[in-house]
């Protein structure tokens, strides 16, 4: 992003506080964000998936622009939303598909070379929304580190900063959320 993070989070707060006027000059500065991460969940999709990148972005937009009670931190606080909101629409699309083709496949998205959480080159989304369902029941804070570091894209510090907690304690408990992941959606493969 061009813009300083600072300059963001500004505009974010002033947009929380009801300025229209913060939100008009912050979509313009965030829609290049907004557009990278449809298109690294979109990238490696199945061809002629009927859900393109501009769509995600633009139903993601939508979604936050209804956030009235969200008191934004910062820009990575406002990009992990965004990434938890196009996390749904893309497992609800994948959802509504499967059922139109009456147990056709579902949506698969690549795991990202960092995100090593199943042996498969590619990830069932559906399978990978009910293990993470699963994960944040058990850990609520590695459920949160996987939709920030994985769907979201942000790195350690990122992470750290918008749970408020240390760097170190974000890379045990990401690499414990993947091994985990891993064991469950390999286990959900097997069955």
């Amino acid at each position: 992003m061009s813009q300083a993070p600072q300059n963001v989070t500004q505009l974010l707060i002033g947009w929380g506080q009801g300025d229209k006027e913060a939100l008009d000059r912050l979509v313009p500065i965030v829609y290049d964000e907004l557009r990278r991460q449809a298109a690294r969940y979109l990238r490696h999709e199945r061809a002629g998936h009927t859900l393109q990148t501009t769509a995600l972005i633009h139903e993601a937009y939508i979604r936050l622009i209804d956030q009235k009670n969200v008191h934004w931190q910062n820009r990575a606080h406002f990009f992990g939303i965004a990434a938890q909101l196009m996390r749904r629409i893309l497992v609800d699309h994948a959802r509504t598909r499967k059922r139109a083709k009456r147990g056709g496949s579902d949506i698969r998205v690549p795991l990202e070379d960092a995100v090593a959480i199943a042996k498969a080159p590619q990830l069932d989304v559906v399978a990978l929304d009910e293990a993470l369902n699963r994960l944040a029941e058990i850990d609520e804070q590695q459920g949160k580190i996987v939709e920030l570091r994985f769907f979201s894209g942000l790195t350690v510090e990122e992470t750290a900063e918008v749970l408020g907690i240390s760097p170190a304690t974000v890379k045990r408990d990401w690499s414990m959320a993947k091994a985990w992941l891993h064991r469950e959606i390999s286990s959900d493969e097997q069955s």
